[in-house]
């Protein structure tokens, strides 16, 4: 039995080479993301584990924004004379970094990355844990004088003796470059820019007495566990922040995780749809090649084979094909890995190549998907292998069984689909976002599992329809090819299902992003009233200094500040709610439109007043009128009392949770030095917009991180964000149309080799080979298009689910992109025609004679 299998594995493997391509996809996509996640993290944390100090010493921050505020929270410079007293500390060094500048060149050109790296301007602080030296001329020596990192300054041009400018929340200032600093260790992608200590704290922070943290360096034979507690015994730890470097290591990789994770899930995404679709390959690839080996399997039943030989000769086969493409696969992970690091190199983030991390957890998933994937996909044909019988020898075609499981799939579907419609409808009528988007998910996979199950069943009724037209365009040939697809509907079933997992994906997420696109340009229209928004292109606050620019503009009229702070906020039913307020100035309503459930904008706004969201404040008990205890960063607490209930028909007010939002005054009193994170601009009286945005622009040319949009720049600003998550679902889709494509030619190879002697015959009677190659491309498109039809009509259903959860989050426009689902139907009647070239060719070159002899 062995040598058979091995023979007949040997004998198919060109009819296997299509599935193992799945195999392959499947298997690269896994080990890709995780050679590239291990590699980044080893060499990431090699960086920081190398610069981390062995005690620092920072201000405490019990609160987290995920909205930057502008706001850098400090520690006394002196601390550094303190601790250098104390017991065990070799050496202190102040630190005076800050990422919320900006560098510009002469030209008012950002110096800073584009990829979403910071621009670290700090001090420059010499110690052997440095990441860079200096490489040509000299280090900064006082006021005017800085470093640019060297891979900065080749990017940017820029060259010692240049002039830089830099914004930082105290003002601007300029500096001379008079040296280039090289990175010793993994350039993250960051620009750093290093001043003189003074003048790094003076222009900075704003104080020669402030800091951003001060670092401790052990003295020999002390332990940083020791020197924490040493330290903290010294001054507490209610007011600082104390790590050690591991501890510091692990929180810096701790951020750059979700910049990791995001990458390691797209990947993994991939490879999700590789797999379920190469599943359906392989299954339907196992499925026809069993159906034409009855006789043969019969045969070895008929010599002594039993039942369970013969399962396990398949599934041998299943196995020998999951070993050759994980192993194909894992090298094609590790091809797709370097591209990554190289592509990150392209970026800024100049990885290794020479350093990539090959962990044991990444042959062993590979190989237990791609096995794993071959084998659960070939149990079901290796069963019906199995119960062959010996009389099958004797019998001259498959016959194909279209009785008791299809009766059963109606069963099994029809019981699966009904659970499934009504998760959806409990999602749709859910008034919990949580609880809808749990059902959301239930129902759609039970959805895709019974149409997966019941597809056989919709062949006959959907391909007359799809396929109806035929006849009457294409004569017989039209006739032919359409009963050849309702010939065996489990196969047609299976082929197209390939393709309608991928479109039922790409129609929910279309009817997602569209209502989303709709639903935003609406609440624009509906809350924005001002001429202009001027924010920063990557959402950082700005100086103050930039807002009297543009308040000093020509034309300018009324400017209405917006600032952000972290708080946690104690709610009267006992909950600590940690999230993010707003702050404006009085004149609100004359640049939004607010809509309030109770009181208005003066009593929002007013002095030791603060507003939130009417559907938060029920959930929490809170009225107008109730007092609330405020906690603002640094340990800064007061008591506000609700002035006001908005109604933004946003299930969290201004796009944060609770919608909390109060006067500038609170936010001045209580965390002061913040930065403005947008400035609503009307026109003054005599200037109309278009004069009023030239001028803006001209005023704002020396800070080109900053942009004017009216309302049409504002949705264009939105509609390309959600592009970019329809971009990840289009490459999604195709992904999936590549595996669906090769099934397709799959089943259309075994199934010429199938009908090898019928379209002998056909040929013999006078069937051209042109007539024969379109038979079979039709034949291809109504597959395609009866999977194309299912998985729409399944994504669309998806897609109003899905806005019935963003709608309880404000999102109630729904919005159906008819231009795009028709353009893929159409697209997939293609796909269909380019399936079906090979097949075709090879149908229309067999010699007829032959072809009659087939046994």
């Amino acid at each position: 039995m062995l040598k058979a299998t091995l023979r007949s594995f040997l004998a198919h493997k060109g009819r296997l080479l299509l599935s193992a391509l799945a195999v392959v996809l499947s298997v690269a996509f896994v080990a890709g993301s995780l050679i590239f996640s291990d590699t980044v993290t080893r060499t990431f944390d090699r960086l920081f584990a190398s610069t981390a100090a062995d005690v620092t010493v920072e201000p405490k921050n019990d609160l987290d924004s995920q909205i930057p505020t502008g706001a850098t929270q400090t520690v006394p410079a002196s601390l550094a004379d303190r601790l250098a007293k104390v017991d065990g500390v070799a050496a202190t060094h102040v630190d005076a970094a800050v990422e919320n500048a900006t560098v510009v060149d002469a030209d008012n050109k950002s110096v800073g990355p584009t990829t979403g790296a910071p621009t670290i301007v700090t001090n420059w602080e010499v110690t052997e844990r440095s990441p860079v030296k200096l490489t040509s001329g000299h280090e900064p020596r006082g006021d005017g004088e800085a470093l640019l990192d060297a891979d900065t300054a080749e990017k940017k041009h820029v060259g010692i003796g240049d002039t830089l400018t830099v914004q930082a929340q105290p003002g601007s200032f300029k500096v001379r470059i008079v040296g280039i600093a090289t990175f010793t260790t993994t350039n993250p992608g960051a620009a750093l820019l290093f001043l003189d200590t003074p003048t790094a704290q003076t222009k900075l922070l704003g104080s020669p007495d402030a800091a951003t943290s001060v670092s401790l360096d052990a003295a020999p034979g002390v332990s940083d566990t020791v020197l924490k507690q040493r330290v903290a015994a010294e001054l507490g730890t209610r007011t600082y922040e104390l790590k050690t470097a591991e501890e510091q290591a692990k929180s810096s990789s701790e951020q750059l995780g979700g910049f990791l994770d995001v990458i390691k899930y797209v990947m993994l995404g991939f490879a999700g749809i590789a797999v379920l679709v190469g599943i359906f390959l392989i299954v339907n690839t196992f499925s026809m090649l069993i159906a034409q080996r009855t006789r043969e399997l019969g045969l070895l039943r008929a010599l002594g084979a039993d039942r369970r030989q013969v399962r396990r000769s398949v599934l041998t086969e299943a196995l020998l094909l999951g070993l050759v493409g994980s192993t194909l696969g894992l090298a094609a992970g590790i091809g797709l890995a370097l591209g990554l690091i190289k592509l990150m190199s392209a970026f800024g983030m100049n990885l290794k190549s020479t350093e990539m991390v090959v962990g044991w957890a990444t042959p062993v998933s590979a190989y237990v998907v791609g096995v794993g994937v071959t084998f659960v996909a070939a149990y079901l044909p290796a069963r019906r292998a199995a119960g062959v019988s010996p009389m099958a020898a004797l019998a001259d075609a498959e016959i194909a069984g279209v009785g008791r499981p299809l009766r059963m799939r109606a069963v099994v579907g029809s019981v699966v689909g009904v659970a499934g419609v009504a998760a959806l409808a409990g999602c749709a009528a859910s008034s919990k976002t949580s609880t809808a988007a749990s059902l959301l998910g239930l129902g759609v996979v039970l959805t895709l599992i019974a149409t997966v199950i019941a597809g056989p069943l919709l062949v006959r009724p959907v391909i007359r329809v799809l396929g109806g037209a035929f006849p009457a365009l294409f004569g017989s040939v039209g006739r032919m090819s359409q009963r050849n697809a309702l010939r065996n509907p489990r196969r047609t079933g299976a082929t197209a299902a390939a393709l309608m997992v991928g479109l039922a994906l790409v129609g929910g997420m279309s009817v997602a992003s569209a209502s989303m696109t709709k639903s935003f340009d609406q609440q624009i229209d509906k809350t924005l009233g001002a001429d202009f928004v001027i924010q920063n292109s990557n959402f950082q606050p700005f100086s103050q200094e930039l807002t009297d620019k543009v308040r000093g503009t020509d034309g300018a009229g009324l400017v209405v500040r917006q600032r952000f702070t972290p708080v946690a906020v104690r709610l009267p039913d006992g909950k600590r709610v940690e999230t993010t307020a707003a702050a404006y100035d009085p004149r609100l309503d004359e640049v939004a439109h607010v809509t309030y459930a109770q009181g208005d904008t003066a009593a929002a706004l007013g002095d030791g007043r603060i507003a939130m969201d009417r559907k938060f404040a029920k959930e929490h008990d809170v009225r107008v009128g109730s007092t609330v205890p405020v906690e603002f960063p640094a340990g800064r607490n007061t008591r506000l009392t609700v002035g006001a209930l908005t109604d933004q028909d946003s299930g969290d007010g201004f796009g944060m949770q609770g919608g909390l939002f109060f006067g500038f005054g609170t936010i001045e009193k209580y965390v002061p030095g913040g930065q403005d994170s947008a400035l609503y601009v009307n026109a003054a009286s005599g200037t109309t917009p278009d004069r009023l945005r030239t001028n803006l622009e001209k005023a704002l040319d020396p800070y080109p991180q900053v942009q004017v949009r009216d309302q049409a720049d504002y949705k264009k600003l939105i509609h390309d964000q959600i592009a970019v998550l329809l971009y990840l679902v289009y490459a999604l889709l195709g992904l999936a149309i590549v595996i669906a494509v090769l099934g397709v030619v799959n089943t259309l190879a075994l199934s010429v080799v199938e009908r090898t002697r019928e379209i002998g015959l056909l040929r013999a009677i006078g069937l051209a080979r042109r007539q024969l190659r379109r038979m079979i491309r039709l034949e291809s498109v109504v597959i395609a298009v009866f999977g194309a039809v299912l998985g729409l009509a399944l994504g669309i259903v998806w897609g109003v689910c899905i806005q019935q959860v963003l709608a309880l989050q404000g999102m109630k426009a729904l919005a159906v992109p008819w231009g795009t689902i028709i353009a893929v139907v159409v697209g997939s009647a293609v796909v269909g025609i380019v399936a079906a070239l090979l097949p075709a060719l090879r149908a229309s070159r067999m010699n007829v004679l032959a072809a009659i002899a087939h046994e």
